[in-house]
This record gives structure tokens, sequence and C-alpha cells, in this order.
């Protein structure tokens, strides 16, 4: 459920397209500044400033009356925000849509601080005047991250004084050592130390949470470039992999099997009607004789982009390369790219990928922010390039359809396209492994993204 922040309340027009916000007073900024209505829409127009460059605000602001003009340079500002007073503002959409206040909830609808932009340039987030419970006080790229707390919040403050977020640790058995000499209070479960930590006779199990996350990690298929323009090709990869081995073996069994598109947990699940493409050596084999290339060998050289830097690729990925090759007898290259620059050659139009790596978890629970965001022909988040009017026209409708069953239904018949046409190989809806000392207390971990750290403290 979404909750008021800096928008104390808000009200609907009878026609859905209207919302009233009224900002909570007493809101400051880190240097105690006041935050009205002004920020907000400054906020909201330098997010869709197309100098900004940013990726996802078509996605997320995207609904606004003049963002879309603006993003594509037709307009200097945003008709749909409109300042009412200090502590109200107002906004239109083009339609009504059920979750539009969920997106909301996306950092492109975050209060910035004019002053602290444009007199930082480029660079202002690396001292950002901010308005939440810490304050950053250190950032020393590649070492470490100090938050302070902020005893200005106008909400409940953070209970802790400050919170280290170390960067140095390279090595997975560093990192273990780190926590197990008590110098870290607090990591993720590296994969290479799972087996240890879900072993039940050793004493860090009795430290370990697992928590299931609203994601999916996938390995896409530019549709728009050979082989994969050939729809036959990309079910004969999606037949080819044995997610359950991939699962079993090489992520130990800390995730869950994905043949559909939607996480388990959200609304618009469809774990009874859909019909995946599963593991099939003999179907994906046929699949390559019905397409154009008739025989494997005929295919041309396949490159797939993951995002990292390392020496060897994840395990996951090298795993996922030999199914191919072995069932299939499809050699694939494992070019890897520095994340920034992976993201940003990936939103490129059209992108020079043929086959990539990556993951997706919700912004916010709703199956728009899957099927939708990521699949619709005109959303920049829609990487593979996939474009299908049927399925368009099914989005288009579900996103303004008021009865829930009907665009759940909906959501199904549009996923079930997904699948058969394969523009991903879902590969694994995500689960989270945390080591925890027994002394801190208050850590709420939510499958949404929501702010927990404030919440925490330390009994020691």
């Amino acid at each position: 459920e979404v909750v008021p922040d800096i928008a104390e309340s808000y009200t609907v027009s009878p026609d859905g397209k209207v919302y009233t916000f009224k900002l909570r007073k007493g809101v400051k900024f880190h240097n105690g500044k006041q935050v009205t209505a002004n920020d907000f829409k400054y906020s909201v127009e330098r997010a869709t400033d197309p100098r900004t460059e940013s990726l996802v605000a078509d996605s997320y602001l995207g609904d606004i009356v003049g963002v879309k003009a603006k993003l594509r340079g037709r307009l200097n500002a945003v008709p749909g925000v409109k300042v009412v007073d200090d502590y109200t503002v107002e906004i239109t959409i083009e339609q009504p849509i059920v979750y539009f206040v969920a997106k909301l909830t996306y950092p492109t609808a975050f209060i910035v601080d004019k002053e602290n932009v444009e007199k930082g340039g480029r660079r202002w987030m690396d001292n950002p005047n901010g308005t939440g419970p810490f304050k950053l006080k250190e950032w020393r790229k590649s070492e470490r991250i100090v938050l302070a707390r902020n005893d200005n919040f106008y909400r409940s403050k953070a209970r802790l004084d400050e919170v280290t977020f170390d960067l140095t640790i390279g090595s997975a058995a560093t990192a273990m050592t780190l926590y197990e000499n008590g110098e870290v209070d607090m990591m993720g479960v590296p994969l290479s130390e799972i087996d240890r930590v879900l072993d039940e006779t050793n004493p860090l199990n009795k430290e370990m949470r697992r928590e299931k996350t609203l994601s999916i990690g996938y390995i896409g298929f530019n549709v728009k470039v050979p082989p994969f323009d050939d729809p036959k090709v990309r079910q004969a990869f999606a037949h080819a992999v044995d997610k359950d081995k991939l699962i079993s073996v090489v992520l130990k069994g800390v995730a869950r099997k994905a043949d559909g598109i939607v996480p388990p947990d959200m609304p618009g699940y469809n774990n009874t009607q859909l019909k995946p493409l599963g593991f099939d050596v003999q179907r994906a084999k046929q699949l390559i004789s019905e397409s154009r290339y008739k025989d494997a060998s005929a295919l041309p050289q396949i490159t797939m982009r993951i995002p990292g830097e390392g020496a060897n690729s994840p395990r996951t990925i090298t795993a996922i390369a030999e199914m191919l090759k072995q069932n299939l007898g499809v050699t694939v290259n494992i070019q890897q790219t520095e994340w920034a620059t992976f993201l940003y050659d990936l939103s490129l139009r059209p992108d020079s990928f043929q086959m990539f790596s990556l993951g997706w978890i919700a912004d916010y629970p709703d199956p728009e922010n899957f099927l939708d965001i990521l699949f619709h022909s005109e959303s920049l988040d829609n990487h593979s390039g996939y474009s299908n009017p049927e399925l368009d026209k099914i989005l288009v409708q579900a996103r303004t359809e008021k009865d829930t069953a009907k665009r759940m239904a909906m959501y199904y018949q549009v996923e079930q396209m997904i699948v058969t046409d394969a523009p991903w190989i879902p590969l694994d809806y995500g689960e989270d492994i945390q080591l925890i000392k027994p002394y801190v207390k208050g850590v709420e971990f939510s499958m949404a993204v929501a702010p927990w750290l404030s919440k925490v403290w330390i009994a020691k």
C-alpha cells in the first residue's frame, strides 16, 4: 500500500484525472530550507528536461499532461503540474489509471533542491541537499559511503548516529572474514558462501535472513537483429535452457524458477493458466530446423552482452552458454561492459545488442510495472524491441480498466503472448540472503522497494 510521506494526503477528481496533493508543513531540506510545492514542480520539470537525459522519466512521469512533449523538446514546462499554493500541488494526467500514485514512489518524482542542483552542475549529487532521515557525510568512490543522521528530519528521527557502507571489500572470502570478526554488522551473502550459511549446523545459519523479492532475472533478445528476429530461434533457445538445473546447481537453490514474467506474491501472478516454454532439447532442435536457418551451424555469430568488469563471467551466464552449446550446438560469446555503459548502450534506439542478461525488480506492486513498461512497443524500457500491436492494444485497455478481475485477466493474456513469442528467456524470481548480527535490531525488509534503514538500531 502506498502511504503518505512529504505529501500527507491527496484527493482525486471524479474523472480520475486530477490529483490534488496537500504537502506536509515543516518538511525541510538538510540545510534547513523549507520544502514547498514549487520544489516539486521544479523537480518534475528537471527530471523531464531532455538535457537531464533520464532513461526512466518517460516511463514513470509520462502519464502527466505535457511530460512527453517536454521530453521531446516541444514544451519548456509541464502544464500538468500546477502549484496551487506553497503546500498544494495539482497533477493532471492524460487518462485515469489506477496505479498512478504508485508511480510517484519512484525516484523520478523525488524532490531535489534547485539551488543545490544548479550550483553543483552535473556533479551536484556528490553533495546532495536532500530531505531524508540521513545526510551524506562522506563519499569516497570505491572506498566508502558514510551517512549521518539528519536531526531535522520531519518524521521519526533515525535511531543510528551514522552508517558506513564499505566499498573496498574485494573477495567473498574477505567479506565473510570481516563479518565473522565483527568488523561488518550486515552483508549480503555471496553465492560462493551460500552452502555454509544454509548449513543448519553452522552458527552463521542463525544469523541468516532469507527474503523473497518481487524481481526477475532474464536473458533478453534483440528481436530486430538476426538471428533473434526469427521467433522460432528465440523459442529454441528458451527450450534449450534447463532452469531447474541452473537454480539447483549454480544458484544453490536460492531462487525460484521463472516460467513467466510477473513474480509470485504479485497481483496478477499467473500460476495456473500459463503455458511456459519448458526445457525440451528435442523441441529446441526441431524449432531450429523449422526456422529460416534450418540448422544451428547456419546461425550468425552470437554475442551475449552482460554488465560487469571481472576477469570471469558469472557462473549463471557461463552455465547458460554451456547449455546452449551442448543442447543446440550454438556457441555464444560473452562480452562484459561496465554497468553505466551497459545501460546507456541498452537504451540506444536501435541498440546493437543481440542478446543480453539483465533483471528487473518491482518499483510498485502492479503487473503493469512488468508487462506494460517492459513490453509495450513504445516504452523506452522495452530493450528487446519487441512489438505486437494486439498486445499493445490490450495493455492500453488494461491501464484504465477499473474492474480488478477483468484487468488481471488482460494481463494473463498479455503474459502468455510474451512467453510464447519469447523476446525473453525468464530465468528466476529472486531471493535475498543477508547475514545480520544479533545486536542489529529493527531490520524490516519489504518485497517492494521501501525505506528501512532509519528504523534500525544497535543493541550493544
